[in-house]
């Protein structure tokens, strides 16, 4: 397993890049073989529906092509540590939007595909250091597309919740971003070396103030799996339930995180 993280850590554009067409991909796929009865399914983000919910996919996806589109700002004023804590102020525009394209497009796959034909072409040019204007703050674009691996990969999760049968993937390498921004996300809020946070086999980070331990196995341990770290981190699932199910480990006196949890939502 690797070392708990200590610098602020880098992601590969090319590699960002891939993970996030890899995964768009495969909820095209998916989304094409929806019904309207199955896009008439609840899901567990309040009272959106399946096709709210594909129609909020889009748009995440879409955001990139239309940053790209708008004038580069100076430079970036938004850490991608930082993003988490600045999302919840956009929720209620970021839902308003999502149900009127919900209710004014028929087609989705042709939607997914068009989401899908833009990004591609915008990706193939834009320089990884390119800066985006943003409802959030100005970001580079590899940033802003480590956020995208959370939406895609937290909402296929909710997708495959939602409708019974569905099995969309997981890419590997989308997974593996979303999980270390959101385990770094973790470490910033609550600074430290204290405790270990350990997510197999992506990232491993320390956090909380306290002793802190140089060798040996540490004296507070938590670790869990990717999709259940993700869970917890946006707030699909309860910290004591996680315990109580035995999806999270959490050995010694500082080994509880609910307080800092959900990270974003």
């Amino acid at each position: 397993m690797p070392p708990a993280r200590k610098r602020t850590r880098t992601y590969d554009p090319a590699r960002t890049r891939t993970a996030v067409l890899a995964q768009f991909g495969h909820l095209r796929q998916a989304v094409r073989t929806l019904d309207e009865r199955q896009l008439a399914l609840p899901t567990r983000l309040g009272d959106w529906t399946v096709r709210d919910l594909v129609a909020h996919l889009a748009l995440a996806v879409a955001s990139v092509g239309r940053a790209l589109e708008r004038d580069e700002p100076a430079r970036p004023g938004l850490a991608l540590l930082d993003y988490p804590s600045v999302t919840a102020a956009h929720a209620a525009a970021v839902a308003e939007s999502s149900r009127e394209l919900a209710e004014e497009t028929f087609d989705l796959d042709a939607l997914y595909a068009r989401t899908e034909e833009e990004l591609t072409r915008h990706l193939a040019t834009a320089a990884h250091t390119r800066v985006l204007a943003l409802r959030a703050g100005a970001m580079t674009l590899t940033d802003y597309l480590v956020t995208r691996t959370v939406e895609l990969v937290v909402h296929t999760d909710d997708l495959n919740a939602a409708v019974p049968g569905l099995e969309i993937p997981c890419d590997r390498q989308a997974l593996a971003a979303a999980t270390r921004f959101l385990a770094d996300a973790l470490a910033a809020r609550a600074p430290g070396g204290s405790t270990e946070v350990r997510i197999p086999p992506y990232a491993v980070v320390q956090c909380l103030e306290g002793p802190r331990h140089t060798r040996g196995t540490p004296p507070n341990v938590v670790e869990t799996d990717p999709l259940t770290w993700l869970r917890l981190a946006t707030g699909r699932l309860a910290w004591k339930d996680a315990v109580a199910d035995a999806a999270v480990s959490a050995s010694g006196e500082r080994a509880d995180l609910e307080g800092l949890l959900p990270l974003m939502t």
